[in-house]
């Protein structure tokens, strides 16, 4: 247990580490990102996640901190009970392990990227409703989605608590995604329309707070005549953490789907929202183009709906973890792929 908790403080360090480096020397002074830095980000949070994904599957027993048969046996029941019924010796149970923890992780990963390109035309959506200057929107990103990773550290486990009570709720999730899944497919052609005022959130905030009316740089509070004011920027902070907590209401029940596993779901999670920030500023360039993705969203979150209502079934038929990976990677490609040979007339 001491060594599983040493091995996740280090990964927040180290999460954290580069994050400050990037907003207190690289990112210390407001600018508009350009696409090329974009681009540089982007490929070292994704170029990080690979590396991530391969000490998994070399040392993936780090996460559970597994020395002895026992402890495997107790992880294998808990978060993979297809593999529960394992007869190898402990050195084939370790390697088993580790390469259902990494097949698990790249999964997550993946399903938690693609979910997250339809947060990105809400996260415009609130920038420009706030005619937010364009070099803030890399000091507002930052906090939105810094906090919003501490949110999904508190849903995740306490769902991974509640999903080891009460197995029940896998149903549930898989009824949500079916419904979330068909949604999505009804309304891909909709636009994200937001009005401030009238946002609920912009309301409660207002009721509670002395809000600037005007922008004062990048700032997010500021004291005028001894009273303390928050900054429209502060509201749009709010708004994006609202945004993605609503948008965890998908995400995080479909990765249930993929392993029930807390801390590779925690891991995949904080990968693609960190990996978000570089590729707005990137994908919001090109997203539109490829209009089919949220088709092949909405198809995963029908997939994994379905995966959760079948799980014990599946767990009987000796299905894998790598099926998963395939279907999501297969589903993705042919999105992009036929989003690029049959682009979307325009009127």
């Amino acid at each position: 247990m001491t060594g599983n908790l040493i091995f996740f403080v280090l990964f927040l360090i180290g999460i954290l580490g580069i994050l400050m480096i990037d907003l207190l020397l690289i990112g210390r002074r407001s600018h508009e990102v350009t696409l090329k830095e974009a681009s540089i980000w982007t490929a070292i949070w994704v170029s990080l996640a690979f590396l991530f994904f391969l000490f998994l599957r070399f040392f993936g027993n780090a996460v559970h901190d597994i020395d002895k048969s026992e402890e495997l046996a107790v992880v294998l029941n808990r978060y993979y009970p297809y593999l529960s019924n394992f007869k190898g010796d402990f050195n084939e149970g370790l390697i088993l392990l580790r390469k259902n923890v990494s097949i698990n992780f790249l999964s997550g990963y993946l399903i938690e990227e693609s979910l997250s390109i339809d947060n990105l035309f809400v996260m415009m959506a609130i920038l420009k409703a706030f005619s937010v200057r364009k070099e803030d929107y890399k000091r507002v990103l930052f906090w939105g989605i810094l906090g919003a990773i501490v949110m999904r550290f508190i849903f995740i486990f306490a769902g991974s608590a509640l999903i080891s009570q009460f197995e029940w709720l896998l149903y549930v999730f898989g009824a949500y995604l079916l419904y979330a899944g068909a949604k999505m497919y009804l309304d891909r052609n909709k636009e994200s329309q937001l009005q401030p005022k009238d946002h609920p959130v912009v309301k409660f905030l207002s009721k509670r707070f002395r809000v600037y009316p005007d922008f004062i740089g990048n700032r997010f509070f500021i004291k005028k005549d001894s009273i303390f004011f928050v900054t429209p920027l502060f509201i749009v902070v709010i708004m994006i953490e609202f945004s993605d907590l609503i948008f965890a209401l998908d995400s995080i029940p479909a990765i249930f789907g993929i392993t029930r596993d807390p801390y590779v779901v925690f891991f995949s999670n904080v990968f693609a929202i960190l990996g978000l920030r570089s590729m707005f500023f990137l994908l919001i360039k090109v997203v539109e183009r490829f209009y089919l993705l949220k088709v092949g969203v909405s198809i995963l979150l029908v997939f994994v709906g379905l995966k959760l209502m079948a799980h014990e079934w599946l767990s009987h038929i000796g299905y894998k973890p790598v099926y998963s990976l395939y279907v999501i990677s297969v589903t993705l490609a042919m999105s992009i792929l036929f989003s690029v040979l049959f682009p979307r007339r325009d009127s």
